[in-house]
């Protein structure tokens, strides 16, 4: 099953996607959609009528999560570009939810605040019930499906700053979607393609089978610090290839469109938009 959100005719729907047919549900977003239970989201789906694919626009499927765990230097390339010692541990930080933006958003900044902005594709773990110290092999029983998000980066606060959340955190700086795909369709998120395009130059190219903390190793280590709840997201690192870490570094720009895309999940198609003025 595929699920997303919408807008159609004013307001926000959870959908299911199904080959060409979206057929609405009776939750505002996908978030509502996951904490009312997969039976209960077929049941629905199965009673919908399907709606004209040009009837609606495609939202972020989790507009806001209430939790967005990111994982940095979870991919040995992504290490080596910079030469560091992958670490033994999950490198945890977070992205705030009012980053979320949709599938095909436009990314915005303020030029008096970021001159350095970087792309980086990732695959996003969506937490389907409460789940509090996991064991690694029960894992996949607390998670609802996966999609693809773009770990948007203003590299010079990342580093200005000394941590990661304001340069990882600003507003549109967090495409995802399109769908969430359930476990049922993709019982093992490890062994995608996973790739990234600028301007429809390839630029990152791996696979989720060289993460190096895999998705029941996150889930284990998350929960065994903080409780994670449906519609939660853990976003799970990005390969080698980053703008940052090219030679010599090339930085996104107005104009610029960004892909990202993992197999068996779909691809987010963003574009850079204009600069944000100051403040008056």
């Amino acid at each position: 099953m595929r699920l997303v959100t919408i807008r159609y005719q004013n307001e926000t729907l959870a959908a299911v996607w199904e080959d060409n047919a979206v057929l609405p549900l009776p939750w505002p977003d996908a978030k509502s959609a996951i904490e009312a239970g997969l039976e209960s989201i077929r049941q629905a789906a199965a009673a919908a009528q399907p709606l004209a694919l040009d009837s609606f626009i495609l939202e972020a499927p989790i507009r806001r999560p209430g939790k967005i765990i990111a994982v940095g230097l979870n991919y040995l390339d992504h290490c080596l570009e910079q030469n560091l010692t992958p670490p033994e541990h999950p490198t945890l930080f977070t992205k705030f939810s009012t980053s979320v933006n949709r599938p095909n958003g436009e990314l915005r900044w303020d030029p008096a605040l970021t001159q350095k902005v970087d792309y980086e594709a990732e695959l996003a773990v969506v937490i389907g019930k409460q789940a509090r110290r996991v064991d690694a092999r029960q894992a996949y029983d607390f998670v609802f499906g996966y999609t693809c998000l773009n770990d948007v980066t203003a590299r010079d606060l990342q580093r200005s700053d000394g941590q990661w959340v304001r340069g990882k955190s600003l507003d549109t700086f967090c495409p995802l979607g399109p769908a969430i795909v359930t476990t049922d369709e993709l019982p093992d998120p490890h062994g995608l393609a996973i790739r990234a395009w600028v301007n429809g130059e390839l630029r990152q190219e791996s696979n989720t089978d060289q993460l190096i903390h895999n998705v029941p190793a996150l889930l284990a280590f998350c929960s065994a610090a903080f409780t994670l709840e449906p519609g939660d997201i853990i976003t799970t690192g990005t390969p080698g290839g980053v703008g940052q870490f090219r030679e010599p570094p090339v930085f996104l720009k107005p104009g610029d469109r960004i892909t990202v895309e993992i197999d068996r999940i779909g691809r987010l198609d963003c574009s850079a938009g204009p600069f944000l003025s100051q403040p008056s």
